[in-house]
């Protein structure tokens, strides 16, 4: 579909009775209006109150509103037409369709995360250039938990055990879990989510689905669905499903992996040099990420809880090396020859918005290949024998080096840079107010 009249015919085509327009949020929240589809239809566009889009995951207000507009205006919402989607798991035919953020004079709006993913790809398209990226999204099933201050539970399969050991790629370990599984499939087809591997991840009841390479716009879009689908269909299998970065201690954190190369205007992988390995641009775009990314941090690692994946000891990267096939290092080159040639950037969490993440770390390989930046010599053996420590230690510093890289910055809009650190660090308030259980194991009668 191209236009609104197209969409029109598809909702017909489909006898769609009910439609969701949605924009995700900083989060990532699916937030917008529900609607008849005679409505929809009646209507090509809706409206927001420009303040939804920066709304924190505690549903506070922020203590500083100067970037939003004191009339509280309301942003206008208009379809994209190749981002409709039925909705399977809903008791009459209902589509799903994601929408941009549009303001009163027809420009998009610089607070929503599909415009900042956007507003990279248009520096890509500048240059005659456009991202390929594959994302990998790992998550946890548990049992269902109604009290918070609980720790949550591994999930029961169908053999009525829970799991007790770690089973990494284990065959029997996902086919525990074969009918929820079915349903996720079913529900990904029906929505043109191009899934391609299923595998049990380290933790207990961790799993990871993978995704086809494509352009980052619609793997954005994906990620954003499934973790969508991937909750109603625990819900439906009386389980719950989490993308939280470390919902589990002493297990692993889950992560969200993301594959990239770049295509020129002749769809050729500019990451390939002229001997079949890799290009002197794939050395520079590695150098942007090895520069830029510890800035770019609390894009990738959003929430207070992201950063207990970063712990010493995890096997989630806490520096900006990098190498061939080595798991160890925070840039993986998986091949160093062939036309298959990409980096993963392997420290986003998957409590990553993926419209943010994905901008990120497109950013941080653009200004890389802008500047000509070389990178460090690649890693051999193992990383974390090196004991270096680049990242960010807790969301706190991690905003601190985003407000102050100004490349950066200039790329994301400072609008959007002092929203996104308005909510984080009201976030980050919310979450200092509350004791901990280690606080009153280790303080109240100690200190």
């Amino acid at each position: 579909m191209t236009n609104f009249n197209g969409l029109k015919a598809w909702l017909k085509e489909h006898k769609i009775t009910e439609v969701e327009c949605i924009v995700s949020d900083l989060t990532g929240i699916a937030r917008g209006k529900i609607m008849p589809a005679s409505k929809f239809c009646d209507d090509a566009g809706i409206r927001l109150p420009e303040g939804v889009l920066v709304a924190t995951v505690t549903g506070d207000y922020l203590d500083d509103y100067s970037m939003i507009d004191p009339a509280e205006i309301d942003v206008y919402l208009k379809p994209d037409p190749n981002a409709a989607h039925l909705l399977p798991w809903a008791s009459e035919p209902t589509a799903q369709i994601i929408h941009d953020c549009y303001d009163i004079h027809g420009e998009l709006v610089d607070l929503a995360p599909r415009t900042i993913l956007r507003k990279v790809l248009k520096l890509y398209s500048d240059l005659g250039l456009t991202p390929i990226v594959a994302p990998e999204a790992e998550f946890y099933l548990t049992q269902k938990s109604m009290n918070p201050d609980s720790p949550l539970q591994p999930p029961i399969g169908r053999t009525g055990r829970a799991e007790t050991g770690r089973q990494s790629y284990s065959i029997d370990a996902v086919n525990e879990f074969d009918p929820l599984f079915e349903d996720v499939y079913d529900y990904c087809e029906a929505q043109n989510l191009d899934l391609e591997t299923l595998i049990h991840e380290e933790g207990l009841g961790q799993m990871e689905i993978n995704f086809r390479h494509g352009e980052a716009l619609s793997l954005a879009d994906q990620v954003f669905l499934f973790k969508r689908t991937l909750r109603e269909a625990a819900f439906k299998h009386d389980l719950s499903a989490t993308f939280m970065a470390k919902p589990l201690q002493n297990q692993a954190g889950s992560s969200m992996h993301i594959h990239q190369s770049v295509l020129d205007a002749q769809g050729n992988n500019i990451f390939v040099g002229a001997d079949g390995g890799i290009s002197d641009v794939l050395k520079h775009y590695i150098g942007g990420l090895q520069k830029y990314t510890k800035a770019a941090t609390a894009l990738f690692a959003p929430n207070v809880n992201s950063y207990r994946r970063f712990l010493k000891d995890e096997s989630a990267p806490v520096n900006m090396h990098w190498g061939f096939d080595n798991r160890t290092v925070g840039l993986r080159v998986p091949e160093k020859t062939g036309p298959n040639i990409r980096v993963e950037n392997r420290v986003g969490g998957a409590d990553a918005n993926p419209y943010l993440a994905m901008a990120a770390t497109l950013a941080c390989g653009y200004l890389g290949m802008q500047e000509k930046l070389e990178p460090s010599a690649p890693v051999e053996g193992s990383a974390y024998d090196k004991g270096t420590r680049e990242l960010p230690r807790s969301l706190t510093e991690a905003l601190i080096q985003l407000d102050r890289c100004e490349p950066l910055r200039e790329i994301f809009g400072d609008r959007f840079v002092k929203a996104y650190l308005s909510v984080k660090e009201k976030e980050n308030d919310n979450f200092m107010q509350v004791i901990s259980s280690w606080e009153r194991e280790y303080l109240l009668l100690s200190v």
